[in-house]
């Protein structure tokens, strides 16, 4: 009797150790959740639905090579979606890759609802081939939560709702996030997004977009919610209403602002440099420098505008080969590289936007890396010697200089802190 019971704790012991190693530790909880270290530990998120509403955090870069065709186990469906928080903690997940046929809500992340989060989370050489599936993404496929400083890169490939990390937006937010992808479907494909009825800030997409259908953008193919402080130098085709930042632009949208467009564009009908079809919204701020080709309604910044506001925007009338567009101003390529020429318009070059004149084109602020003191753009041996001529200075030093204090948070010192900012952004700040 004594022997059973010793055997039958140390079974009991083994099965409970088993369940407590579906991932590498935690319990899923906000102060403690689950570390996901492994290709084993990530796939196995997506094996029990249970734990959709926890909290994981991703403690390596992790390599799905392994798992190719459907073998992946997808997080969040229709049915059950993610309603957890996801944080890649400065990770990476590499070579997820998906190729199916009568699937949709396809990504690493298949539906993240209201409550769910993924932030912080880089994923490279992506592989998504869903053929006619939807809403389809490099990292999510439909999002109703908040992503947060995210990335990917690869290729996406799908029907209806194709973006390079996100299917859909619905209600959700995609902050401070980027795609370099080349994106492939037929309606609704953007280099970001497919498509978006709330807020885009801070994001970027560069690649190629294509759609043998209707509302293919740069960043976001059919837009309806607010897009504000981003950019895309995706080249972009498709049939009609094609946009080298949105593709179709809807009265739901309260506005585009601050944002703009240099990749090429070409189509049918409805083709603009920044925006293909734009339906009573105003577009704010903006420009965009893209060559654009179309057959019918396409101009050098909106294709087709239909009685919406596009106030103190502008495109270049020469890179874009396009002297019309049905709203903005048209500029030559000296003057949209002259400060004065958006000055005038009453863009903000303190908090939003910078420009290295005579040399480039309005940048974001945002994209400035810490540590770039000088034009033209990127940080090298000139910006390094700016900052050593401030050395271990303060505020009541002679040689101080505010612009050097890079440090988050900043300290009134010149130090260390600073110079590891300007070595993590070495020699970037060059790429548009």
């Amino acid at each position: 009797m004594k022997t059973y019971s010793i055997l039958a704790l140390a079974i009991m012991a083994l099965w409970i150790g088993s369940a407590d190693a579906k991932y590498s530790g935690g319990t899923g909880e906000p102060n403690d959740p689950y570390r996901i270290a492994t290709p084993q530990d990530l796939n196995n998120i997506g094996n029990y639905k249970e734990d959709w509403n926890k909290h994981f955090i991703l403690i390596n870069d992790v390599n799905l090579a392994q798992y190719t065709g459907t073998q992946f186990k997808i997080i969040g469906n229709r049915t059950t979606k993610f309603t957890g928080v996801f944080d890649g903690n400065e990770h990476k997940v590499w070579s997820f890759t998906w190729s199916s046929t009568g699937r949709d809500y396809i990504g690493l992340f298949g539906y993240v609802s209201l409550a769910g989060q993924i932030k912080n989370l880089g994923m490279e050489n992506v592989d998504v081939n869903a053929v006619d599936g939807g809403p389809v993404g490099g990292m999510v496929g439909e999002n109703r939560g908040a992503i947060t400083n995210c990335y990917s890169t690869g290729n996406v490939r799908g029907e209806d709702c194709v973006g390079g990390l996100v299917g859909v937006n619905d209600n959700g937010t995609i902050t401070n996030c980027y795609s370099i992808s080349d994106i492939a479907g037929k309606g609704f494909v953007g280099g970001l997004t497919g498509s978006s009825n709330w807020t885009v800030t801070d994001c970027y997409s560069m690649g190629m977009v294509s759609g043998t259908g209707d509302m293919i953008g740069g960043l976001v193919g059919g837009n309806y919610g607010p897009i504000t402080n981003c950019y895309s130098s995706s080249s972009v085709s498709g049939m009609s209403v094609v946009g080298g930042l949105v593709g179709f632009n809807d009265p739901a949208a309260p506005e585009i602002s601050s944002c703009y467009s240099t990749g090429s564009v070409s189509g049918g009908d409805c083709v603009g440099g920044l925006v293909g079809f734009n339906m009573l919204c105003p577009i704010i701020n903006c420009y965009s420098t893209g060559n654009v080709s179309g057959q019918s309604n396409f101009g050098g910044l909106v294709g087709f505008n239909a009685m919406g506001t596009v106030a103190k925007s502008f495109w270049d009338i020469e890179t874009s080969d396009c002297n019309t567009s049905s709203g903005g101003t048209p500029k030559t390529t000296a003057e949209m590289k002259t400060k004065s020429t958006f000055i005038d318009a009453g863009w903000d070059f303190v908090n939003i936007w910078d420009i290295c004149e005579g040399t480039s084109y309005p940048r974001l602020r945002w994209q400035i890396p810490g540590g770039d003191f000088l034009c033209p753009y990127g940080v090298d041996f000139a910006d390094f010697a700016i900052l050593a001529s401030a050395w271990r200075s303060n505020p009541n030093d002679p040689r101080w200089n505010p612009a050097c204090d890079i440090s988050k948070p900043k300290d009134s010192v010149i130090d260390e802190l600073d110079l590891a900012v300007l070595c993590e952004n070495w020699l970037d700040g060059t790429t548009p």
